[in-house]
């Protein structure tokens, strides 16, 4: 493999970042945490972009920003009410890690967001990438920030067909970066890498003839910048079939769980619902209910799908309708993670997306 400095050898540096830097300023779009350099809030703004397009963002970014405007603010605030904020966004860690993490700059760095690199490093959910952006767009240090987008560009502009998804080929590439960022302008330069790919080299039919930079492109002189990066085939999501049960009780209430503390959707809500085993007969919803002391009765028929697609899962909901006959052992119920809630209390609540279209379902024609 070849080294950085040899990636680099015949390469027009200076001439590249200098033509970047003017794409950028004549065409970066106004994006809301562009406006300003409080790290904090680039922090949270690239933490919701990861995996998340800048549209859907957004919104998200500025309800979030009013609610939280500070580092010690969401450090404050219960993670209920953070989850509630990002219902919707998914990747449900990202807010759970930031959440941990801000709580770690209040009590050790006084609420500011630190400013070398050991230090950010050691924030809980902050990696490579997130730390090179916090530094480089807040504090105009020259260190590199290597996301998919900036892979891509970096993988055409110096030909390299290294499997991206390999931890060797994101090292290489965060090498590359570090040799070419501009040591004047380090905040502009990688928000100008990210943004040429977003903008113009996209994943598929890259916008040559509007590049910037598209006279040091070796992919572009090649012709193969559609064949670029090489990225390796995921396994296709598993499919799982499941049991959603709406179990309302005699005074209107409905009942909702809270999910495990780790894994999968950790501490949202749902409504009560079980994996369906192929053969089987049993109501998994129903025994599930039972052990945990509620007797419930549950409509056979299902009234509603939900088809929800993860990175690497799907969910197949088959909705049903039911009502509570009492309990078997209180107790045992008051002990669980169930509860019954008012209609108007379950807004309140954040659930999966895949559960908020159960509540839809089952508030119709309640407004």
């Amino acid at each position: 493999m070849k080294t950085e400095t040899e990636e680099l050898k015949d390469w027009d540096v200076s001439g590249f970042g200098d033509d970047l830097l003017q794409w950028y300023q004549e065409n970066k779009r106004d994006l809301p945490w562009r406006r300003e350099r409080d790290p904090y809030r680039i922090w949270v703004s690239e933490i919701m972009l990861q995996q998340t397009k800048v549209d859907t963002v957004i919104p998200y970014y500025e309800n979030f920003m009013a609610l939280f405007p500070t580092a010690e603010a969401l450090a404050e605030a219960e993670e209920e009410t953070v989850l509630k904020a990002w219902e919707g966004l998914g990747y449900y860690s990202r807010a759970r890690n930031l959440h941990q993490a801000v709580k770690e700059v209040k009590e050790q760095y006084g609420g500011k967001v630190p400013d070398t690199k050991e230090e950010v490093h050691k924030l809980r959910g902050v990696g490579p990438y997130t730390a090179g952006a916090i530094l480089s767009i807040a504090y105009n240090k020259p260190e590199p920030a290597v996301d998919g987008n900036v892979m891509r560009v970096l993988s055409r502009l110096f030909l390299i067909g290294d499997d991206i998804t390999k931890s060797s080929a994101r090292k290489k590439f965060e090498a590359i970066a570090a040799a070419v960022i501009s040591k004047d302008n380090p905040s502009d330069f990688n928000q100008a890498l990210m943004e040429l790919g977003a903008m113009i080299c996209t994943p598929r039919s890259p916008a040559c003839l509007l590049c910037p930079v598209q006279q040091h492109c070796l992919a572009r002189e090649e012709g193969v910048q559609e064949q670029l990066p090489v990225k390796a085939k995921k396994l296709p999501p598993k499919m799982k079939k499941m049991k959603a049960a709406i179990i309302e009780d005699e005074e209107g209430r409905l009942l909702i769980e809270k999910r495990p503390e780790k894994g999968l959707l950790a501490n949202l809500w749902q409504f009560p619902n079980m994996e369906l085993e192929e053969g089987s007969s049993e109501d998994p919803v129903a025994e599930s209910l039972k052990k945990a002391g509620l007797r419930t009765e549950t409509e056979q028929a299902s009234c509603f799908e939900v088809r929800h697609v993860f990175s690497h899962l799907i969910w197949e909901i088959d909705v049903h309708f039911g009502k509570s006959m009492g309990f078997t052992n209180e107790q045992k119920f008051n002990e669980s993670r169930l509860k019954f809630v008012t209609k108007e209390e379950i807004r309140k609540y954040p659930f999966p997306v895949s559960h908020q279209k159960i509540i839809d379902y089952a508030l119709k024609g309640e407004a």
